[in-house]
């Protein structure tokens, strides 16, 4: 079945030599428009380069592209303007850049001690906030303008990984760290409402279920993924089996209430259905290196995208997903 898929899913790649990709993210206003962090010497050295990809009938063209001194880690579009971008810096700092505007960023904020490995912007109506994670085990709450930071929250005992905004519940974010916890943070108390021990090994990702506000996925170096209902933590829901290495990043989709994506170390990206008693719907090999970027397309359902440190982002539909299969498949 696996290979069915492979000889029947066109793929759209990019190529950015010696850019090794991060973090990818698709325009929440313009279908074709997607947007990687990527950096030079897999992070470890040199600096990054902010590209903004649109796909063509045959393929993925370069928009615009940015170079910044340091490695730049993750990505994330503006909900109120369609030009704008925040990204997250090995140097501390969380730039806003303009698409409009070729050469340098609109403004940059450095608060942050260490990486910033995390970036999102909220999507719940008439809120727009930026929460960033960093290696300083801390957590920021900015405006859209990147002001001084409205709120730093504390709590964690290791690097953050992952801050995502809850689409759900307005001033919430939930986040995940190298100390094994899931955390779910209220903005207006400044405070963390529910501390859940996910793994027991670093946590790299995590994700909000689009349809059900007390669903959350969480990514590990344990090599598994775990669904959680927030109303009861004794244990997860599903435990997603089947990845090799360090979980990267997982994303829920926003056309299926069940269904999620991961990428990994082990060079896959896999996609299961957590409502299933045996969830793993596919998996997909078409990188030569660490996954690290996935997202959702939220124009064209179920088209995804990822990015990898082959120097490559690639767009795709994995065949499980397209019409019928999913529903059909046992």
């Amino acid at each position: 079945m696996v290979s069915l898929y492979v000889t029947i899913m066109t793929v759209k790649v990019f190529r950015s030599p010696a850019r090794h990709g991060y973090a990818v993210e698709v325009s929440p206003y313009i279908p074709s428009r997607v947007a990687c962090a990527a950096s030079q010497y897999y992070g470890i050295a040199g600096c990054g380069t902010l590209l903004v990809l649109d796909q063509t009938e045959t393929g993925l063209t370069l928009v615009r592209s940015w170079e910044w001194g340091d490695g730049l880690f993750d990505v994330a579009w503006s909900e109120g303007n369609e030009h704008i971008l925040v990204a997250g810096g090995g140097d501390g700092s969380l730039q806003l850049w303009d698409t409009a505007n070729h050469s340098a960023p609109l403004r940059v904020a450095k608060e942050h001690t260490q990486e910033v490995y995390a970036v999102d912007w909220s999507q719940t109506r008439g809120e727009s906030l930026i929460v960033s994670g960093s290696w300083d085990q801390t957590v920021k709450v900015w405006d859209p303008a990147l002001s001084p930071s409205l709120t730093t929250l504390r709590g964690h005992e290791g690097v953050i990984y992952s801050t995502i905004w809850s689409p759900h519940i307005p001033g919430c974010f939930a986040s995940a760290s190298g100390d094994g916890t899931l955390r779910i943070w209220d903005v207006k108390g400044a405070v963390c409402r529910l501390a859940i021990p996910a793994h027991k090994a670093e946590i790299l990702s995590c994700d909000w279920c689009k349809y059900d506000q007390n669903v959350v996925a969480t990514g590990s170096v344990d090599c598994t993924v775990c669904v959680w209902d927030l109303r009861n933590i004794r244990q997860p829901v599903n435990q997603l089996l089947g990845h090799t290495y360090a979980i990267r990043r997982l994303k829920f989709s926003p056309f299926d209430k069940t269904v999620l994506a991961s990428c990994s170390y082990d060079f896959t990206v896999r996609f299961w259905d957590y409502s299933r008693h045996q969830p793993l719907l596919d998996t997909v090999e078409h990188h030569s290196e660490f996954v690290c970027g996935l997202d959702f397309n939220l124009h064209i359902p179920n088209q995804v995208v990822d990015c990898s440190w082959d120097e490559t982002v690639k767009v795709y539909t994995p065949a499980c997903l397209s019409a019928g299969a999913h529903s059909a498949a046992p």
